[in-house]
């Protein structure tokens, strides 16, 4: 158990992610041809295996930090706890749950941590394709022991862009506007249903811009920080610096871009 006054180590941190994200993406795949379903909301969905890949990971964070505090998207607002001062994990167990519901090969968990805001660490492991991404605050990012980086798109009409949409999109929506626009400007948009695996992959060069316009902490704290470290610029859709706790929107992009997919977003 580390002493309450040890030093912060980001790539100790990163490699717990790791470690709990693997064991999260492991529990997703036992679960595949035996989970059950409910739905939290319209068209939001929830199985057990989101639940037992969470428990999956939080056993292995607190087992190694029993004095972090843990947010979880699937845990009781009681159970949240008050987060200031300390290292507080993040996890979103499965990313991609209608995805995961429908055998569509597109989920992930999501392992970060922060520390008063700040984000330190994170992973996010694709346990389909086995694909790890990884990453730790002046540390860089990772796709297994492999560095990453952005890509060097410059001009928006060349540029392959992810978005994250809400379950349900009304008519005359910002969401329906901004896809719209940017549709019209880019050289494509993709809609994984993974913000997650959204934000690894602008990391790794695979899409250059990702927004979304509805994103909680446990869609965005690793794949964020993932992003900075692989050389993105990261804001909310206002251009301000990205608050894992409070911004609702998000751009991720190469600094060539993210100028360019702000001003198609209204």
């Amino acid at each position: 158990m580390p002493a309450a006054d040890a030093p912060l180590d980001p790539p100790a941190l990163r490699r717990l992610a790791v470690q709990a994200a693997q064991a999260g993406g492991a529990t997703l795949l036992a679960y595949r041809d035996k989970f059950t379903m409910r739905e939290k909301g319209p068209a939001d969905l929830v199985t057990d295996a989101d639940l037992a890949s969470q428990k999956a990971v939080r056993e292995v964070l607190l087992s190694a930090r029993p004095g972090d505090a843990f947010v979880g998207e699937e845990s009781p607002k009681a159970e949240q706890g008050e987060h200031q001062g300390r290292l507080c994990w993040i996890v979103d167990p499965l990313d991609g749950t209608t995805n995961y519901v429908h055998g569509f090969p597109m989920f992930a968990t999501s392992v970060g941590v922060v520390l008063d805001g700040e984000i330190i660490a994170g992973a996010v492991f694709d346990p389909v394709r086995g694909e790890m991404f990884s990453a730790s605050k002046g540390g860089g990012a990772f796709l297994g022991d492999e560095p990453i980086h952005v890509t060097d798109a410059m001009a928006l009409g060349d540029a392959l862009v992810a978005v994250s949409l809400p379950p349900r999109v009304e008519p005359g929506s910002p969401d329906l506007a901004a896809f719209i626009a940017v549709v019209q400007a880019s050289r494509a948009v993709r809609r994984t249903g993974s913000a997650a695996l959204n934000l690894a992959y602008v990391a790794a060069g695979r899409m250059d811009a990702h927004w979304a316009f509805s994103i909680h902490p446990w869609d965005a704290a690793a794949g964020v920080l993932l992003c900075l470290e692989a050389g993105a610029a990261v804001t909310d859709c206002y251009g301000r610096p990205y608050d894992v706790w409070k911004a609702d929107y998000l751009v991720a992009a190469t600094e060539a871009l993210h100028h360019a997919v702000l001003s198609r977003l209204g």
